[in-house]
């Protein structure tokens, strides 16, 4: 291997996280090459939600500034009982001001995140973006690891010091590297509907709504896409019976839309998905040289936004990792650090949260919901308990909990 090789950090997968990576390493100036099955960053509507402890690990040379001027700000988030049509509680991420330096939310497309990336890892000569590009093996020694990448232009091997995995949940490098990724599926799958239809105007909504039903949920929360005036996703539960062609059918949409939001005209839709979806975290964040993060690493279902948050967050923490054991020879075990930390967090936040999350929307029993909507009720009411509520949701706690192991395994 060159002396470049021993120092380059190879990259499975161009989204968001792992172009963070890239970008994060590149600038330290190690060498980066990264690989993607796609022909460029996916236009996916899922991930829009930028919550304030991802805000500040992401405000370095402008990039949070620069998320909130193609995205929207977003200070507060409201639940509301869809049965009685009430506001039950408005979360203000102000009470957060001595917290972080971003006491709100940005919803910024994913897809957009990434394209702010792609244009600073053009400006790097130590870094090459692959598009086009598949990683279809890989193997390691003690000192390296080797991977195989497949193109339009043929097969091709690449050599580096580490690989991060960031491909997503269906992970090759994951699979390729024998990680098992435990859990479950819920047996519902989620419906996104977007529409131009104007929430707030129409109907008081803030940028980010939450709908709690015994029968069918909702989330509402608005997009900046292509400019005002912005576009509106919702989200709702689909019923596990019921066919994809019978869900995603004009008929089948309207009367999903019509039945939480009633309108005397069908509503314009641009856009329409079913996704199945996860609450899954592989059994280690690392194998030898192989590194995980993201949604290869961790997934989860969409409410409350933690499944890119967390995903950057690692990309985070690994990057910083890596460069130490690259450029300052730290000891490699910052690697096991990494992945006790990350994966800490995935399981006691992520995977708890995001669960409690949609079990808080979707109780059955009265009893449950009326202590539910009770608890947001009288948490939003009081300063204290707003701001405990609020550390958790806008995953600040998460970040102090994984700086407290870091500290209790290097005292």
């Amino acid at each position: 291997m060159t002396t470049t090789d021993q120092r380059r950090v190879l990259i499975a997968g161009g989204g968001p996280v792992g172009l963070l990576c890239a970008w994060l390493l590149g600038r330290s100036g190690l060498p980066v090459r990264l690989f993607d099955n796609n022909s460029g960053p996916q236009a996916d509507p899922r991930a829009a939600t930028t919550h304030p402890a991802t805000l500040d690990l992401l405000d370095i040379d402008g990039l949070a500034d620069d998320m909130a001027r193609i995205g929207l700000t977003a200070p507060i988030f409201q639940f509301w009982d869809r049965p009685s049509g009430e506001l039950i509680a408005t979360f203000d991420h102000a009470v957060l001001k001595h917290d972080t330096r971003h006491p709100f939310v940005i919803q910024c497309e994913q897809f957009k995140t990434a394209k702010l990336l792609l244009a600073r890892l053009q400006k790097l000569r130590n870094v090459e973006v692959l598009f086009d590009h598949e990683v279809v093996d890989i193997a390691q020694t003690a000192s390296n690891v080797s991977i195989k990448v497949r193109s339009p232009s043929g097969e091709t091997s690449h050599k580096g010091a580490y690989l991060i995995g960031a491909d997503g949940g269906r992970s090759q490098v994951r699979k390729q590297a024998g990680i098992a990724f435990t859990g479950f599926t819920w047996p519902e799958r989620f419906i996104v509907l977007t529409t131009p239809y104007d929430f707030e105007a129409h109907r008081g909504y803030c940028y980010r709504s939450y709908f709690a039903d015994p029968g069918e949920w909702c989330n509402c929360f608005k997009v900046a896409a292509d400019g005002p005036p912005g576009l509106w996703r919702t989200v709702y539960p689909a019923d596990p019976a019921l066919s994809e062609s019978e869900i995603l059918s004009d008929a089948g949409v309207q009367a999903r839309i019509q039945s939480f939001f009633p309108a005397a005209t069908p509503y314009e839709i641009v856009h329409r998905n079913l996704y199945v979806t996860h609450q899954r975290v592989a059994e280690t964040f690392r194998k030898g040289r192989v590194l995980l993060a993201g949604d290869a690493a961790h997934v989860n279902n969409p409410i409350g936004g933690m499944g890119l948050n967390s995903g950057i967050q690692d990309a985070a923490n690994l990057s910083e990792k890596l460069a130490r054991i690259l450029l300052e020879r730290a000891p490699d075990h910052l690697l096991d650090l990494y992945n006790l930390q990350r994966r800490t967090v995935a399981i006691e936040f992520v995977q708890e949260q995001s669960i409690a999350n949609k079990k808080r929307l979707e109780a059955r029993d009265p009893k449950a919901r009326r202590r539910n909507l009770d608890e947001l009720r009288e948490t939003a009411a009081d300063p204290q308990r707003a701001r405990k509520f609020l550390l958790r949701t806008a995953m600040i706690a998460n970040q102090r909990r994984a700086a407290a192991i870091e500290l209790l395994k290097t005292a």
